[in-house]
């Protein structure tokens, strides 16, 4: 009895603390994603305006693919590793990809949330900054040129010829990274293109939103 009482008590501390913060203006996000183990919270169909749904949805897949894009460099540079090469090279793999992904979080992701969740001009501005040295680094990555950092830590073109010759498949490996980080190149332009005509007034809101006529009964 003793625990159910103070169960109770601390549910409505809880309670009580949410409605403050609630009057307050807080948005209170509880972290719902992913659904084994949330540790962000997504949830686009409640948060965002129905006709900017579908932008948000795709950023978020540019997101995800950056993610697959990093854990994929490692697997290639480490394959790389394993054949001969310094070892340096995996060990920049790795710091590409556990700050780039809570990067991209924090640095566009969550701008354009709260951008098309509140209709926030800062939160505009930042994410055009920081979403613009994503698309560069997606194109640097997925060309690769031999300098600004050592041997093969980027999966991509020219990464992937000098090693296609001498281990034939480590360099598929690379070409396939070179791949992800091409489509993660475009669909990051189509969605700071997108952004980028609703927040300049250029794209009207119909053309944002879904095909109402198609949505609607037939009756």
């Amino acid at each position: 009895m003793a625990k159910e009482a103070e169960l109770n008590r601390r549910e409505q501390e809880i309670k009580r603390r949410e409605e403050a913060l609630a009057r307050a203006g807080v948005i209170i996000e509880p972290k719902n994603w992913p659904p084994f183990f949330p540790i962000i919270h997504v949830d686009i169909s409640n948060d965002i305006p129905v006709h900017l749904q579908r932008v948000q949805y795709v950023s978020f897949a540019s997101l995800l693919g950056l993610v697959i894009c990093l854990f994929w460099n490692i697997l290639c540079v480490t394959a790389a590793w394993v054949t001969g090469h310094d070892p340096r090279i995996w060990f920049l793999a790795v710091i590409y990809f556990i700050t780039g992904c809570p990067g991209a979080y924090f640095l566009w992701y969550r701008p354009l949330y709260r951008a098309m969740r509140k209709d926030s001009a800062f939160s505009y501005g930042w994410f055009f900054l920081f979403y613009f040295f994503h698309i560069a680094f997606c194109i640097y990555a997925a060309v690769s040129p031999p300098f600004f950092y050592v041997g093969r830590s980027l999966a991509g073109i020219f990464q992937s010829i000098s090693e296609i010759g001498e281990n034939a498949g480590v360099g598929i490996m690379y070409f396939m990274g070179f791949a992800m980080f091409v489509l993660e190149a475009l669909l990051s332009i189509w969605v700071f293109q997108k952004v980028y005509w609703f927040f300049r007034g250029k794209g009207s809101e119909a053309q944002m939103r879904p095909d109402t006529a198609s949505r609607a009964p037939p009756f």
